[in-house]
């Protein structure tokens, strides 16, 4: 996390400030936050945990463990090699010094002086630096241009330069927000899908024949939705002064349910992807073909019902995605020029007196690793076209809300599709055989949870960590990694992951860990599999 917050997060704050014209909607997820504050603490109190940041620190790297060694050699050729580590010579060449040794067996490296570990360490965090701080940060331009060799003195200086850039964040960020410039606006806690924690069968809006988890729902699945948003809202307020007007779910994903917590927590905006809304719209109007894109994007919506108050935003994803995938392989300037050249026509093709809005929404901080310098570029040229441009105007969703001649432009759907932002649909998080087999994991362990909760077993100081702990286990990123699409390592080291989380909620609550807990999810899954498919066990 410390890697994108010195890069990606500290280069989104430059860019911004240099371009006070620009606004913006910036979401911060509260666990990223509750990590940068982590963070700032332990460069405070000197007492770092991450072990990277600790080698960085180390005076005699010559003497360090085996093990150490081998954690510096997995962690710092991490990056996009074709962007962050062949533009630079010296980087490079520790990398091909690296390779060489390799080859021979893990018991070679060893032979790696501590100079080599410590360049090795220097120029990792360098290529991890955010391109505005390698621009105008003069230590760093001198270490770059020293190159090699460098001393205990530069990685501790090294070091401290990034607990100021981690603890100078979030002040910016406010700063920016206080302004006016931008927006802040949050998720759900712990970035539960919330959708499916509601009901299951939501995930049927879009994709009619989906296999669901063998329980038919989550138990109390609004209530803890309901707590992560409050967590979240009241954990924003504390570090921006503000509550947040709208919410970004996890991963785009929304349903009428969903909405409807939002509501009660005074929420006023939201926002999903485009084939959410493509689904709805087919829902709503099955005898009727799709319209012409250009006649239903851009405008806002409110669904009929009970949420009318909750106005929902769209996200364009051609253009999204242009930046979030193609554009890091033009030249930044053609890049800008044709990413205003795509909203021009979509303002010619809009009626005069329409306020067309265009949402452009993607990660904060993936896309860049694969732009050369970091999108530094593109970036100052989008802004600079944007800032400069006769009848584009950048805006935040609650300024464009305040105005009242934009209401004119709200449409309404009769129905909600739920999904999400990827395909429009949940299918990244339920459907597949070992993700709902860990639905399945954690719908146990929330029965567990229940009964503890309602009995004397814990004091309340117990219950708040318990609860936390159920929160981490209802993170939406574990049924992401589930799945045979995804790479062997990735699949075990999150299946580890999980289960480890559930296996520490079981021993907050003073349980026995279920013997299925234990074991890699593949293993369970065998068993399953001679019995009947996990998410059919409803049915033997």
């Amino acid at each position: 996390m410390y890697l994108h917050a010195i890069k990606d997060y500290t280069d989104m704050a430059y860019h911004l400030e240099m371009h006070p014209k620009t606004k913006a909607v910036i979401n911060f997820v509260p666990v990223l936050l509750d990590q940068l504050e982590d963070f700032t603490e332990q460069f405070s109190l000197e007492q770092i945990r991450c072990p990277l940041l600790r080698l960085l620190a180390t005076p005699e790297l010559e003497h360090i463990s085996m093990q150490d060694r081998l954690y510096i050699f997995d962690s710092c050729f991490l990056s996009n090699h074709k962007t962050m580590l062949e533009p630079y010579p010296a980087y490079k060449r520790l990398h091909e010094l690296y390779n060489i040794l390799n080859q021979r067996g893990e018991r070679e490296l060893i032979y790696f002086s501590g100079q080599y570990l410590a360049d090795l360490l220097v120029w990792y965090h360098l290529a991890w630096m955010g391109e505005s701080v390698r621009r105008n940060n003069e230590f760093v331009m001198q270490l770059m241009a020293k190159s090699e060799g460098f001393t205990h003195a530069d990685r501790l200086q090294l070091f401290n330069l990034i607990g100021e850039l981690i603890q100078s964040l979030i002040p910016r960020y406010r700063k920016l927000a206080e302004s006016g410039q931008i927006e802040l606006s949050t998720t759900p806690h712990y970035h539960p899908l919330a959708p499916l924690m509601i009901d299951f069968s939501s995930a049927r809006d879009s994709q009619p024949d989906v296999t669901l988890p063998a329980y038919n729902i989550y138990p109390g699945g609004r209530g803890r939705v309901a707590f992560h948003l409050s967590s979240a809202i009241t954990s924003h307020t504390q570090r921006f002064n503000e509550k947040p007007s709208g919410i970004w779910p996890a991963e785009g994903a929304i349903s009428t349910a969903l909405l409807k917590i939002l509501a009660e927590q005074n929420c006023h905006w939201s926002a999903s992807g485009e084939g959410v809304l493509v689904n709805s719209l087919r829902s709503a109007y099955p005898d009727a073909p799709l319209p012409e894109r250009n006649s239903y994007l851009y405008h806002p919506y409110r669904i009929a019902g009970e949420t009318e108050q909750i106005t929902c935003f769209f996200r364009d994803d051609q253009l999204s995605d242009l930046i979030g995938f193609e554009y890091s392989k033009w030249f930044g300037r053609d890049a800008a020029e044709n990413f205003i050249q795509s909203i021009e026509r979509i303002y010619h093709s809009t009626p005069a007196e329409q306020s067309p809005v265009v949402s452009v929404i993607l990660d904060g901080e993936n896309a860049w690793e694969s732009y050369p310098y970091n999108g530094f570029y593109f970036l100052d040229d989008l802004y600079g076209l944007l800032d400069n441009h006769p009848f584009i105007r950048t805006t935040t969703y609650h300024d464009y809300l305040a105005r009242a001649e934009n209401m004119d432009n709200t449409m309404t759907l009769p129905t909600l599709a739920s999904g999400s932002w990827v395909y429009g649909t949940f299918s990244t998080w339920i459907g597949d055989k070992d993700k709902n087999c860990a639905w399945d994991m954690l719908c146990t362990a929330k029965h567990s949870f229940d009964l503890v909760m309602q009995s004397d077993r814990l004091t309340d100081e117990e219950k708040i960590q318990v609860s936390r702990q159920l929160a981490s286990c209802e993170s939406s990123d574990w049924f992401w990694w589930f799945g045979d699409y995804n790479s062997a390592h990735s699949v075990a080291s999150f299946d580890q992951l999980f289960r480890k989380n559930l296996m520490n909620l079981y021993h907050l609550l003073k349980l026995p860990v279920p013997a299925s807990v234990l074991a890699p999810l593949a293993k369970v899954m065998n068993k399953l599999k001679k019995a009947a498919p996990c998410g059919d066990l409803h049915n033997t």
